[in-house]
Formats: structure tokens, C-alpha cells, sequence
């Protein structure tokens, strides 16, 4: 019994492997397409046409898919950049770190709906803070959920989720921190595209209050 199932193997190899190698083999065959049935889970018995033709329709119904999420990513990917650009130019234009914070904040908040953003100077003597600074964006960045004592001591209150960033070391000890109400809307491999942008522009300006 073993030797037939092996046999059995074998053999619907060496089919799979010559119609590999003859993909013009039911062009000369025609008739097998038709002759051919395949079961179907709704439909029952199909002719191989016709499983082929509903293959076909699904791959064309999932590149449509991607097209259309690749087009979204593309359409959200042109939203950040003009906003980008757009603040960009009013934080340029502040004349004092006050006005920039103003500015920072209100840009972000009414863009994505952020429900708190900060620039937050860290003293060692503030050991909460300081544990913040040194475990939470020991690689630089942090995107995801805090606890809720590190919730309260950067925003005063409980968030959803957070990006976090430090700044460059000309600037002390700064935390550039962003929350969003949404526990979803951070993650950690979440595209740091804007965030970085912003955190290298806020480099520059900060040593010039």
C-alpha cells in the first residue's frame, strides 16, 4: 500500500513537472480543459476554464486592492509632506521659543488631531524623567504605549499612545513628545518620516532662542 502511495506521489510529480515544461500542452489539448473538472467548495464539479477564469479574476481583484492601498499611502505620504513644508516655514518665522512651542503645537494638533505635543527639558534631580530619557528612547525614538505614571509626568494626564524623540545633545537634555488619544495611532515599527523631519528642524532652531 505504502509502495502505491509513493508511486501515486511520484508520478503526479512528474505531471506537475512536464506541464511546467509544456505550458502549450492544453493549446494542443484543448479538449482536456473541458473534459477536466475540478470540485469547487460552492459551485461543486468547474471545468479547469473556469477555475482558471475565477483564479484570475481574484488576482486581478487583489493587485486592485494594492494598487488602491499603494495610491492611499501615496495621497497620505503628499499630505505629511505639505504640512511638513507649511510648518516648516512658520516655525522659521518665530521669534521667540514660546512662539515656536505655540506654533509646534497647534500645527500638529489641528492637522492629526494630537491631543498633546511638548518639548520637555529633563534634570537629572526629576529621576522619573530621567528613567523616560534613558530606558524609553535609549535608540533615539520611542513609538507606542507609556505607563501610566509616564503618562502623567510628560502630559499631566492619561494618553492613548505616544512618539517620543530626544533631541541633539547641543540642546541638553530635551524630549520632543507627541500623544495621540488613539492607543493605535503610535506603534513601534510605525515610518518616523515626519517625526525625524520635525526633530532635526526643532535641532536647528532651539540653540537660536
Amino acid at each position: 500500500m505504502m509502495a502505491n502511495f509513493n508511486h501515486q506521489l511520484l508520478d503526479e510529480h512528474l505531471i506537475r513537472e512536464y506541464l511546467l515544461d509544456n505550458p502549450d500542452f492544453f493549446n494542443r489539448h484543448p479538449e482536456l480543459l473541458i473534459a477536466l473538472r475540478l470540485s469547487h467548495h460552492e459551485r461543486g464539479a468547474v471545468s479547469l476554464v473556469e477555475r482558471r477564469q475565477e483564479l484570475l479574476r481574484q488576482k486581478v481583484t487583489q493587485l486592485e486592492e494594492e494598487i488602491t492601498s499603494l495610491m492611499n499611502v501615496a495621497k497620505q505620504n503628499e499630505r505629511i509632506f505639505l504640512f511638513n513644508t507649511e510648518l516648516s516655514f512658520k516655525l522659521l518665522a518665530c521669534e521667540d521659543l514660546g512662539e515656536l512651542r505655540q506654533t509646534l503645537s497647534e500645527g500638529l494638533q489641528n492637522e492629526f488631531g494630537f491631543t498633546h505635543v511638548r518639548l520637555i527639558t529633563v534634570h537629572d534631580i526629576d529621576s522619573e524623567l530621567a528613567n523616560i530619557w534613558r530606558h524609553r528612547i535609549h535608540n533615539n525614538y520611542y513609538f507606542g504605549r507609556l505607563t501610566q505614571s509616564e503618562s502623567k509626568r510628560l502630559f499631566g494626564s492619561e494618553v492613548g499612545s505616544v512618539a517620543l524623540t530626544r533631541l541633539s545633545n547641543e540642546n541638553g537634555q530635551v524630549i520632543f513628545a507627541i500623544a495621540s488619544g488613539d492607543p493605535a495611532h503610535f506603534y513601534p515599527d510605525m515610518d518616523s518620516l515626519l517625526f525625524s523631519q520635525l526633530r532635526r528642524l526643532l535641532d536647528h532652531l532651539l540653540p537660536t532662542f
